[in-house]
């Protein structure tokens, strides 16, 4: 599996036969300084955490240009099809779903989901986190935006996720502290990529406070760069 990550949550995860965008918020991201067209090429689905702008991003754009899958809420794929998608896969919490090359669950996360367009604001259901697994591959948590939360207990039992994908900006999310306790407390990760912070200047700015929370378990920790794709 090869991740890349593109500053705040959006990811680009590449497996045999998919690559999958999550939460490609790209175009309005100050941390993004590439062009979106160059990291979609083969781009086979799109797979959402929640509504919020941050999040939804540049799904539209994408997703016409690409003719990539969209798997989101129901609430979201209701709302993404008045926008004229097609190609859309509603899922809701507890929900699994088969992409071909992968499997998308959905979990809880908690948070918020709405977005703003045209000054109106659209509900957009629940807020998840997503677990993606597939034939030869760890199986990969993005914990979207959420506090911790003493189920995720249940999501580790019931998935037993591998890579974990944690915000960890704070103010919106957990903090790196809170962040570094629900990994280290009701995960076995043998890589964390922390996100949702750099990004704007009400979050942290940096993992140092993560990476120092996590202790023993700082070892397994991949602060990644900016659109630089590694292995895991």
């Amino acid at each position: 599996m090869k991740l890349t990550w593109f500053g705040h949550s959006a990811f680009r995860v590449d497996i045999a036969g998919a690559s999958i965008l999550i939460d490609p918020f790209l175009t309005h991201n100050p941390s993004f300084k590439g062009k979106v067209e160059d990291v979609t090429g083969g781009l086979t689905h799109i797979v959402l955490t929640h509504g919020h702008g941050d999040h939804l991003g540049d799904t539209i754009p994408i997703a016409l240009a690409t003719g990539a899958k969209v798997v989101a809420n129901a609430d979201i794929c209701g709302f993404l099809g008045s926008r004229g998608l097609a190609d859309l896969d509603p899922m809701n919490t507890g929900g699994t779903t088969q992409q071909g090359a992968f499997t998308v669950s959905f979990v809880n996360a908690l948070h918020s989901s709405a977005t703003q367009i045209d000054g109106i604001s659209h509900s957009l259901g629940n807020p998840n986190g997503i677990i993606i697994k597939a034939p030869g591959e760890r199986t990969l948590y993005h914990m979207g935006d959420t506090d911790i939360f003493g189920d995720m207990a249940l999501i580790a039992e019931i998935h037993a996720p591998k890579i974990g994908i944690v915000p960890i900006g704070d103010r919106f999310t957990m903090g790196g502290k809170v962040a570094a306790l629900a990994c280290n407390r009701f995960f076995d990760f043998e890589t964390i990529v922390p996100c949702h912070y750099g990004t704007f200047p009400l979050i942290d700015q940096t993992a140092d406070l993560f990476v120092d929370s996590l202790g023993a378990s700082a070892s397994r920790a991949k602060v990644a760069q900016i659109g630089v794709a590694f292995e895991v």
